[in-house]
């Protein structure tokens, strides 16, 4: 296989539609071994829209840059109430990446 599947996790907020199906926030993403380049994602919001979103957003990005470019996008661009715990799932999921490209892949 060329690509690994890895996932970050984050608790949600209370009050929200997916809190009453899941208590954390996942985002999973398959990941291109080679470059670390997010080859699709998705998550666990309770819309389609939403979770269409964090596909767009994440896919296409290098795991190899960093996270921190899709954070600001989060931050500047998901006004709803999960945008802190996509975040947090963001910072997971790249922690998740480099404890596996630390492992020697």
């Amino acid at each position: 296989m060329k690509t690994v599947f890895i996932a970050g996790h984050a608790r949600l907020p209370s009050g929200m539609a997916a809190k009453s199906i899941y208590d954390t926030l996942t985002i999973t993403a398959e990941i291109d071994k080679k470059y670390g380049v997010i080859v699709a994602a998705n998550c666990t919001l309770a819309t389609e829209h939403g979770r269409d979103f964090v596909q767009r957003l994440l896919r296409g990005h290098s795991l190899q840059e960093g996270i921190e470019a899709p954070i600001q996008i989060v931050k500047r661009h998901y006004l709803g109430k999960a945008g802190n715990a996509l975040v947090s799932a963001l910072k997971d999921l790249q922690k998740q990446y480099e404890g596996y490209v630390g492992e020697g892949s």
